[in-house]
């Protein structure tokens, strides 16, 4: 027994021994092979780079770490650099690219390169390329040559490896919390944005025999994606804040959807115009569900110009709001409709249809004659624009931007309105139009208390039609307004006093001579009142259209200029009769 359990032990001792030797063999063997094999992937790499850009960008790198067995490596101090003079030339011979990439980080991870395979088959398979916390700049520099399509040279990235290898594939390339810098070099003086926390994946880079003609790829490609978390930009004033909770975007379906996007100002209603210095309109947005589908990520890419099939925005909100006790900037708001802002964009955009669903928006100001804040809503708005662009070639073909919204207003009354933009309008002229359906009168007293220092006591709104057509300083139109049992009280601030108080007199009179209680009257004559508004220049785009439909809404209930000047002139009559009283009664009080 015991020989036989000291035979059995030195049978175990044996295969360790050579489990041991095997393994002492294997990473004696791995290390020679990295050894041998790190030299001439060190000099490949380069060469490969080299040659696949035309001598654009070339690679540098402290060390490279190397394991053949487990298939593993890694690069420390990399930087991939663009050679300017290489790029120079090929400028000038119409072969330079639209941007130019500088890429630095401390460390390129490569995992599983398959080594027997490359040696073998010459074909260089990896599992996956790491880039973690790179700094990537680009530079973009749109050349007129790369505008059009250019005769193929027959070149392909293939041609340039083909000597080393039969095929490059990577299934992976995952750059992880980039810091980005974007270095716009079109205009007279570059302008510079960054993002930080940024994530992008290349998924199944192919350079091979066949890969240039696979239309399914983009730049060898099967897709790109790509991931921002927390993004927040200051804009340049210094009076917003602009947040991205998070961007995702995937190459292959060409959508790209945002949860949470916000423009916060950084001061509250009546502290933002302080600051500005003047009565400037203070935006606040925040949207939940945002998406665009079918972007020309290709076009992108070349000329750093945004198309897309489709837009959708839901659930969110825009206020906008004006302070106009403050003083009133001096400067003309003309050519500031947002038709034409989106044609002052450096950048080209065209989206052909936008859908936006449950959104809420409203418009606010505070009046300097009655100290308070008048709104005006929107609730709960749905709708569609179509042909959003600055691109000429697409305004060419068609030069109007159309709207078309259902929403309910003051959260009550269902209003249709349609809006038409001409983008190639140099006045900036638009229309609009529209139908609000039956509401309480009372509901507009958050507006027309404030602004326009009336107080509805009852009015049953039947329906409410306009059609407007306007420019960057007139308003001409028509309003059918139908309504019964309208009575008003005219408001007035007195010293001293925090609320409006009743001008007792002025609304007797402007109920009995000027207000008509119904459209039609009892003799079913209806007035249509005809809209012709004059655009104060430093007034914006919302509050033009608010004053144009207003003059609309006080002529059909009867408050014409001519009306405001006979009552003023009886009411100053009732004045001096009380006068005139009132020293007769003084007098005969001192005799």
């Amino acid at each position: 027994m015991f020989n036989t359990n000291r035979e059995r032990n030195n049978t175990i001792y044996w295969i360790l021994g050579l489990l041991l030797l095997s393994i002492l063999l294997l990473l004696w063997l791995a290390r020679y092979l990295s050894a041998s094999f790190k030299p001439i992937a060190k000099v490949q790499l380069s060469e490969l780079v080299t040659e696949a850009t035309q001598g654009l960008y070339h690679i540098q790198y402290s060390d490279l770490h190397l394991n053949v067995l487990t298939g593993m490596a890694s690069l420390s101090d990399v930087q991939i650099i663009p050679d300017t003079a290489v790029y120079r030339k090929l400028v000038g011979k119409a072969l330079a690219p639209n941007n130019l990439y500088t890429i630095k980080l401390k460390t390129l991870a490569i995992r599983h390169f398959h080594p027997l395979r490359y040696l073998r088959y010459k074909k260089l398979n990896i599992d996956q390329i790491l880039f973690e916390n790179p700094d990537v700049t680009m530079v973009n520099k749109q050349l007129d040559f790369n505008e059009t399509n250019r005769p193929v040279t027959g070149k392909t990235p293939y041609n340039y490896i083909s000597r080393y290898l039969k095929e490059f594939r990577v299934k992976q390339i995952d750059l992880k919390n980039i810091r980005f810098k974007y270095v716009n070099n079109n205009l007279p003086v570059p302008q510079t944005d960054s993002v930080s926390r940024l994530n992008i994946s290349l998924e199944d880079w192919l350079i091979d025999s066949a890969a240039a003609s696979d239309s399914r790829r983009l730049h060898y490609l099967k897709d790109i994606r790509l991931n921002l978390h927390d993004y927040t930009y200051a804009t340049p004033d210094s009076m917003y804040h602009i947040r991205l909770e998070q961007l995702g975007f995937q190459g292959s379906t060409g959508r790209l959807s945002v949860s949470r996007f916000s423009v916060a100002p950084r001061y509250s209603e009546m502290e933002f115009g302080k600051v500005a210095g003047y009565a400037r309109d203070r935006y606040h947005i925040e949207m939940n569900d945002i998406n665009l589908n079918g972007i020309d990520l290709p076009l992108y890419i070349r000329r750093q110009e945004l198309y897309a099939k489709e837009m959708n925005i839901a659930n969110g909100g825009v206020e906008v709001f004006n302070n106009n006790s403050l003083e009133k900037k001096t400067e003309p708001k003309t050519g500031k409709y947002p038709h034409q802002l989106l044609q002052q964009l450096p950048a080209q955009l065209s989206v052909r249809k936008l859908n936006i669903s449950n959104v809420d928006l409203s418009y606010s100001e505070y009046d300097q004659t009655s100290r308070q804040k008048g709104r005006i809503t929107f609730e709960k708005t749905s709708g569609t624009l179509t042909n959003i662009t600055n691109a000429s070639r697409i305004k060419a073909k068609d030069r109007y931007l159309l709207a078309d919204f259902n929403t309910l207003l003051m959260g009550q009354g269902a209003l249709h309105v349609k809006f038409k933009f001409d983008l190639a309008a140099r006045d900036g002229a638009f229309e609009y139009s529209g139908r609000l359906g039956a509401i309480d009168g009372r509901a507009l007293n958050r507006i027309t208390r404030p602004l326009g220092m009336v107080h509805i006591k009852h009015a049953d709104i039947k329906s409410l039609d306009f059609d407007i057509r306007a420019n960057d300083h007139l308003a001409t139109g028509s309003m059918d307004f139908a309504y019964e049992n309208l009575a008003v009280a005219l408001l007035k601030r007195e010293e001293g006093q925090e609320r409006l108080v009743r001008q007792g007199l002025l609304s007797i009179l402007a109920n009995a001579m000027v207000i008509n209680p119904s459209n039609p009257n009892e003799e079913g004559v209806f007035i249509t009142a005809p809209i012709r508004h004059e655009r104060k220049p430093e007034r914006s785009f919302f509050n033009f259209i608010w004053r144009s439909l207003f003059q609309g809404i006080k002529y059909s209930i009867g408050v014409t200029p001519e009306k405001e000047r006979e009552v003023k002139a009886k009411i100053a009559r009732f004045e001096k009769i009380k006068t005139d009283r009132d020293k007769r009664r003084a007098a005969k009080g001192q005799r």
